[in-house]
This record gives structure tokens, C-alpha cells and sequence, in this order.
């Protein structure tokens, strides 16, 4: 019997493509955004349930967002 109390999977934000090659996309800036803190850090793997695979593939898309000013690289609240 397997008992898990109330918690839910952890939600993936990987996508595949059409060759199952799994990938994170950058553009989809509303799911990256619930990736980071509001200060604009990304958080930890222990906090978002990832592999460190899934975790580099997060930080390079976050990155990417970044850089085409997708995502701001800090909040304005400094």
C-alpha cells in the first residue's frame, strides 16, 4: 500500500521535441518565473525537485530569457 499523504508529483517543466529530446523553453517566461525567487535568484535543486541535469537545463534557460530581456536580471525592489 503506498501512502503519499497528501503530496502531489513534482510539476516538470521539461517539453520534448520530436526527436524525445527533452528541453526546458526559454520563452515561456511565466514558467520561469515561478523557477526563481522574487529577488530573481534561481532556486535550489532541493527546492524545485530536479536532477542536476534538469537543474542546468533550468539555469540555461533562465539565462537565455535573461539575455534576450525576457526576464529581468534582478527585481526593481533593490
Amino acid at each position: 500500500m503506498n501512502k503519499d499523504y497528501g503530496r502531489s508529483q513534482p510539476k516538470t517543466y521539461l517539453k520534448t521535441d520530436n526527436r524525445d529530446k527533452k528541453y526546458i523553453d526559454y520563452k515561456s517566461v511565466d514558467d520561469l518565473r515561478r523557477l526563481m525567487t522574487p529577488n530573481g535568484k534561481i532556486y535550489s535543486r532541493k527546492r524545485l525537485a530536479t536532477s542536476a541535469k534538469e537543474q542546468r537545463m533550468v539555469a540555461q534557460a533562465i539565462k537565455r530569457a535573461r539575455y534576450m530581456a525576457l526576464l529581468p536580471f534582478t527585481s526593481g525592489t533593490m
